[in-house]
């Protein structure tokens, strides 16, 4: 948030329908919009101490409260739990370090792509941070790059944009649908297939991404100690302020 507008406002509540329609909770675009305007308006004001004006707001939506056991009620009352936190650090633009994680990332094709809290895998990764690590980005069964921890992957091979196909990641994000909807307005070419963990040592290779919609673009600069080229054409082509609304 930035006062009281939202970074891809539109997006995040259409995958939030899009994504509760798919577990079985009953929500409209409106009732989402709205619940988001009177949020940014009640805690906007609490976040003035940021010079910035950059802040964080999470909306948690859940199918209500239930009794013992996995059936769902007959009846679902949705409950949304709204709440405010301090805008993070920005990382360095010069491209930021990153690891590998040893936890492999399963997807259940079935969940693929949905932002949910079921996300244990990535909570174990994320026991593996060390100081300098930025991100962790985790494998699938394969062995391919699947995405961050927190982040989704993009990778330039010569002239083509690359990132893993939304069948393979568990969370597929607004930031990552809204560079891929930049770069084919800029007449780019974009892919969506595996991407190989020796990525780095591919003659066509030329820098690895990192998406989300906190922080945007974010280069990586070295992974597993290995230096990585970069530079700023992605951040150019896809900047999320410009969706501020």
């Amino acid at each position: 948030m930035v006062g009281q507008k939202a970074v891809l406002r539109q997006l995040h509540l259409n995958r939030m329908v899009t994504d509760a329609l798919r577990l079985g909770i009953p929500i409209s675009h409106a009732e989402l919009d709205t619940a988001l305007s009177q949020a940014a308006q009640r805690f906007s004001g609490q976040r003035s101490s940021d010079t910035s004006g950059n802040w964080i707001l999470k909306m948690i939506l859940t199918r209500g409260s239930g009794g013992r056991g996995y059936r769902p009620p007959v009846s679902v009352e949705p409950k949304l739990i709204v709440s405010a936190s301090t805008f993070p650090p920005l990382p360095d633009p010069d491209g930021v370090v990153a690891g590998f994680a040893s936890i492999p990332l399963m997807v259940n094709p079935h969940l693929a792509g949905i932002k949910s809290l079921n996300r244990l895998e990535q909570v174990m990764a994320s026991q593996e941070f060390t100081e300098d690590d930025w991100e962790l980005i985790m494998k699938d069964r394969s062995g391919d790059l699947v995405e961050g921890t927190r982040t989704n992957l993009m990778a330039r091979l010569g002239e083509e944009w690359v990132t893993p196909p939304v069948g393979s990641i568990a969370v597929s994000g607004v930031m990552r649908q809204y560079a891929m909807e930049c770069l084919k307005k800029a007449g780019e070419q974009v892919a969506e297939r595996p991407l190989p963990a020796d990525l780095a040592s591919m003659p066509e290779f030329r820098g690895l991404y990192l998406l989300n919609s906190v922080f945007g673009v974010v280069p990586v600069r070295i992974l597993e100690r290995v230096n990585l080229p970069v530079d700023g054409t992605l951040a150019t082509i896809a900047n999320p302020l410009e969706t501020l609304e």
